[in-house]
């Protein structure tokens, strides 16, 4: 099959598209013929080596974790799929961006969904859903969303809004419009943010969800009045100092179906703002880097 893979960890000039042996599911796995899969932050900080003591992998690695495709192999013991499925998944750290990729996570395709966005619901919406999950019931209850337009932001703010509370989300001017197509109150994050909320939210701010890692999470407690009140999944590090919630991404099939069946209904649409051909995958991580994507980048197979 034809993959991307990277032989050492460096920049996005290690990528390559060359022809490696096809995987094979084990048990409790799939595999499926991809049809796009998605570029996340993870992809490029494994990439460059920054993070090889906490997620250490193989070398030559093929990068990506969500993928979307046909099912065309199926690992022993895995229930309620079948050869010819459209799902959407997960897979191990590394290893989706390939002609053929091996989900140990996985659920139905909406129909509602374009190949790329489903290609981009996968790490992004089991993220978020892990993370409101550890704050409990949202209907009728105001929430923050810390860099609301990225990828994990955007979902947040669609799941939490189509679950009946108030969301005010941060991000940069340029993405106010964006998040308030998506229902949210947008707010510029950094000094003055207690002051913007309380304009926005004189009852106050009932819980509050850290998608950024910038440096704000003391900040956010404040705001909430309580760390139980805050979740973060991307600021590990002082979550466990202040006493907030940490959520990390699982490979989880049910979040990934809660997900898809919103998407069903048509309350939950995975935001792509760019798409690349295969053989252009140094130019989506390259983007990606620069830390400013408004929703999803995936990459076409």
């Amino acid at each position: 099959m034809r993959a991307v893979r990277y032989h050492q960890y460096g920049g996005v000039e290690t990528l390559v598209v060359e022809q490696v042996p096809d995987p094979h599911p084990g048990p409790g796995e799939i595999r499926i013929r991809v049809a796009a899969a998605g570029v996340n932050p993870v992809d490029w900080k494994v990439r460059s080596g920054a993070v090889h003591e906490m997620l250490p992998v193989e070398l030559p690695a093929i990068p990506g974790r969500d993928a979307v495709g046909v099912v065309d192999e199926i690992g022993e013991g895995a229930q309620g799929v079948g050869v010819g499925d459209r799902v959407f998944g997960l897979g191990g750290v590394t290893g989706a961006t390939a002609e053929l990729a091996v989900l140990s996570a996985w659920a139905p395709a909406p129909g509602t969904w374009s190949v790329e966005e489903a290609a981009g619901a996968g790490l992004a919406s089991v993220t978020a859903l892990g993370g409101l999950k550890a704050l409990g019931p949202l209907r009728g209850r105001t929430l923050l969303i810390e860099g609301a337009a990225g990828g994990v932001g955007s979902a947040a703010v669609e799941i939490t809004v189509a679950q009946g509370a108030t969301v005010i989300g941060t991000a940069r001017e340029r993405n106010h419009e964006f998040l308030a197509s998506l229902g949210a109150v947008p707010t510029t994050y950094g000094t003055g943010l207690a002051e913007r909320l309380a304009a926005l939210a004189p009852d106050g701010v009932d819980i509050v969800l850290d998608t950024a890692a910038s440096g704000s999470l003391a900040d956010l407690v404040a705001i909430a009045g309580d760390p139980a009140r805050v979740a973060t999944i991307a600021d590990h590090a002082n979550a466990q100092r202040l006493g907030v919630h940490p959520a990390n991404a699982e490979n989880d099939s049910a979040l990934l179906a809660e997900a898809g069946e919103l998407g069903r209904q048509g309350r939950y649409t995975p935001r792509i703002e760019r798409s690349y051909p295969l053989e252009r995958i140094a130019e989506a991580h390259a983007y990606a880097e620069r830390g400013h994507t408004r929703g999803k980048i995936v990459v076409r197979i």
